[in-house]
């Protein structure tokens, strides 16, 4: 499985960002997919999850409200829509492939990872 992250860049605070990760595999509808983050010297942190159907998603409680993740099974992508960002937002941002297709909220659910696209917000 390939995961390749994009959408990243630089935003005021307040402002909004897309995240895109396309996924290669016909198996990608039956993955859950992931979004994690890590900022300069931290740890990579949980973001959002969605389950392989898009029933059921997560989020980490700073983004609750702010983020959304959504999913096109038809396109093999997973989306991250980012809603009034921070500067403590500012982090890489990668993408993860659930082989077990639940919306896994911890790293060691992840298989798969993408490169990361880094986000960076100014306030």
């Amino acid at each position: 499985v390939q995961l390749q992250a994009s959408g990243g860049g630089l935003v005021q605070a307040g402002g909004s960002l897309r995240l895109s990760c396309a996924a290669s595999g016909r198996a990608f509808r039956s993955y859950g997919m992931g979004w994690f983050r890590q900022a300069p010297g931290k740890e990579r942190e949980f973001v959002a999850a969605i389950s392989w159907s898009g029933v059921t998603t997560y989020y980490a409680d700073p983004v609750k409200g702010r983020f959304t993740i959504s999913r096109d099974n038809a396109k093999n992508t997973v989306y991250l829509q980012m809603n009034g960002l921070k500067p403590e937002d500012t982090a890489v941002y990668y993408c993860a492939a659930d082989l077990a297709g639940v919306a896994g909220r911890t790293k060691n659910d992840y298989s798969y990872w993408g490169q990361g696209t880094q986000v960076t917000v100014s306030s």
